[in-house]
């Protein structure tokens, strides 16, 4: 019998304030330090996709998010490129919250600021930039295969076979 596939879902926040975005620049992760990224974090084995949106909401920039304030603007299939394996990507607008933005894992984010989505840092994680180049054009859902990737800069490249 075939394996299954076992993608492992992550929900992302597009917080939006007019035509910017916020992101925060991670650190001491050993995943993409140094690079830009939307907040974002693991679907755990009891919640949905919203649900992890809103706990990490909550965690990494210290707001409230309504589920009724979250849209689904694109979803991603992402193959494996290394030891983290295969992903499924949710990325949610939000436009309206509650309580003030904070940097709570100075830990994990080293910068947390607003850029104009339309002119994102150079050291952008690529399937997040990828992710908001669809979001700007409407398309609601794309796939990553594995020669399509770009490589976490933390890790080596497995070989392919």
């Amino acid at each position: 019998m075939k394996e299954r596939n076992k993608a492992v879902p992550c929900s992302y926040l597009i917080l939006k304030r007019g035509k910017k975005i916020l992101l925060g620049r991670r650190v001491n992760t050993s995943y993409y330090d140094g690079w830009y990224s939307v907040p974002a974090g693991h679907v755990e084995a009891d919640e949905l996709p919203l649900g992890g949106l809103i706990r990490e909401s909550k965690e990494e920039i210290g707001i409230t998010i309504l589920p009724e304030n979250a849209k689904l603007v694109h979803t991603m299939y992402r193959a494996p490129y290394d030891k983290t394996g295969q992903r499924v990507d949710f990325f949610f607008v939000v436009k309206k919250w509650s309580g003030e933005i904070t940097n709570c894992e100075p830990d994990k984010c080293s910068d947390l600021r607003w850029f104009f989505i339309a002119d994102l840092p150079k050291n952008m994680m690529h399937h997040v930039k990828h992710a908001l180049e669809c979001y700007q054009k409407g398309i609601d859902y794309s796939e990553l295969p594995f020669h399509e990737l770009f490589v976490n800069p933390n890790t080596k490249r497995p070989s392919q076979h």
